[in-house]
């Protein structure tokens, strides 16, 4: 099932049709990064990749550029990724939170990602412009928790594999290229003061070689558990 996003590219608006939806997770390049997801998870009950980096599949219909969102319980957080779009054969990076339940998660992680929306920022720009200094983006997220905001995630986007690496692996694992239609989260960093609960997200990407930034806020309201 894919979806419909109204983007802007460099401030321009354009459509762009999403087929397929990868998560890409475990794609730190540092091996402490990766420990340190990894034992963050362990204490939500989640156990550790079988390999790194994972992909995880969810339905194109979960991204959105809304500024609000619905989950189940008190139990899910945002991260705030890089995020890689195929729209007509360019290729595109924008910034998301890949909302999943943790709950959930110690349950099974494809499972955990397929129930909470997919938020992405609207604005985006082409990869090509940025590839040159892509070491020296800078991803940030705040959250806003019993009324404070705070900050929640902090890094630049070499703590993760290359966009061209990650493309090049799910490729050469499942047979599928990036091609049109496609997107792709990048992978995150560990939360300041660990996974909680925030009534609202805030994200944003920096690059400060062409002074710009893209970013994105959403409150997520929470629906009762019955029965």
């Amino acid at each position: 099932m894919s979806t419909e996003l109204s983007l802007r590219l460099n401030g321009s608006p354009m459509e762009a049709r999403v087929n397929e939806l990868v998560v890409a997770g475990w794609t730190g390049r540092d091996e402490a990064a990766i420990a340190a997801h990894i034992k963050e998870m362990k204490e939500w009950g989640v156990a550790g990749p079988s390999r790194t980096p994972m992909y995880y599949r969810v339905g194109a219909s979960l991204l959105t550029t809304d500024s609000e969102i619905e989950v189940v319980g008190r139990d899910s957080s945002g991260e705030a990724e890089f995020v890689l779009f195929n729209v007509d054969g360019e290729l595109l990076v924008g910034t998301g939170s890949d909302h999943t339940d943790r709950k959930a998660e110690a349950v099974g992680i494809t499972l955990a990602k397929q129930m909470c929306p997919k938020v992405v920022a609207a604005e985006v720009w082409k990869l090509a412009e940025v590839e040159p200094h892509w070491d020296a983006l800078t991803i940030r997220a705040w959250a806003t928790i019993d009324g404070q905001r705070v900050l929640y995630q902090e890094g630049r986007v070499t703590a993760m594999r290359h966009p061209r690496e990650l493309m090049e692996i799910y490729a050469q694992r499942t047979g599928l290229r990036f091609g049109p239609g496609f997107a792709m989260y990048g992978g995150t960093f560990a939360a300041i003061g660990g996974i909680r609960w925030a009534d609202e997200f805030e994200f944003a990407m920096e690059d400060p070689v062409l002074g710009r930034r893209i970013s994105h806020h959403y409150k997520v309201k929470s629906l009762p558990i019955e029965g």
